[in-house]
């Protein structure tokens, strides 16, 4: 388990953690289904940059910074993953955005090319954008850091789920190669059910205020963001082919875009205050 956890570490994070000497598929399973745990540290992480953004700009009588600590918190995740995430975001617009017309050979050839297009480009400054905006929105209404943990974990476990279930990778080299399929569904499951269970007791035990009504929004925030990063991936796999890692870096900054904006969103009608 813990050879896992360092390669998981290693895998998708920048952190100085020694990787093991030999990485074959299974060890390789096993770090995905980590991967969760992997999002939980690194949110801790910048969730102490946020704490402290938030109390070195706070001026007394005033209304707290909320876009700055953002942005920040934001940051910190993406140096975190040494922009790889964002990366193959990057390339996963670019070659999504290269004409159907010519198969999805042409798709990856472009998602392999080292220089970001226009597709990129928009794709990253718009998911920026919105996860700062989404995060600067909760840290509004004080659940800044329990929608930075949920979306961070959900992210990851994004990562997760694409492994599992047989997926097949799109060509016979790099990361999609070692890791597609590689996760046992019961370690899927359980890294699922793991996340809930973290995002529940984030939300109840919130020191901004956690109550049951925060644990069931930690709840339904992992099952959204699960349910769209299903559907990407099979869309996405059956594009492409199979998958790649720009395929899964991609996947995990979509659905933590996904999950911090319904982390953000305030329900309107009284009966959906029940459940938030």
């Amino acid at each position: 388990m813990m050879l896992a956890a360092r390669t998981a570490f290693t895998l998708l994070t920048v952190l100085p953690v020694r990787g093991p000497d030999r990485l074959d598929r299974r060890l390789a399973g096993r770090a995905m289904a980590l991967a969760p745990f992997v999002g939980l540290v690194v949110a801790l992480v910048a969730a102490v940059a946020v704490f402290g953004m938030r109390i070195s700009t706070g001026t007394p009588g005033h209304r707290t910074q909320t876009v700055l600590p953002a942005a920040v918190g934001i940051a910190v995740l993406a140096l975190a993953s040494r922009g790889l995430h964002l990366d193959g975001l990057a390339d996963l617009a670019d070659g999504l955005g290269a004409r159907r017309g010519r198969g999805r050979e042409r798709a990856l050839e472009v998602m392999r090319e080292s220089t970001v297009g226009a597709f990129g480009v928009i794709a990253v400054v718009f998911v920026v954008l919105l996860q700062v905006t989404a995060l600067g929105a909760a840290i509004s209404v004080h659940r800044g850091t329990v929608s930075l943990l949920v979306a961070t974990m959900t992210g990851r476990l994004a990562a997760t789920l694409a492994c599992a279930g047989g997926t097949p990778a799109a060509h016979p080299n790099g990361l999609g190669a070692l890791v597609a399929g590689s996760v046992r569904t019961r370690d899927a499951v359980l890294s699922f059910l793991a996340v809930c269970a973290v995002a529940a007791l984030a939300g109840r035990f919130d020191v901004d205020g956690g109550d049951t009504s925060r644990a069931v929004r930690g709840v339904f925030a992992v099952c959204v963001g699960t349910v769209a990063a299903v559907g990407m991936r099979h869309y996405l796999v059956r594009r492409l082919g199979g998958l790649t890692g720009d395929v899964l870096g991609g996947l995990i900054e979509l659905t933590t875009t996904i999950t911090l904006l319904f982390m953000a969103m305030t329900f309107p009608t009284p009966a959906l205050h029940l459940w938030t």
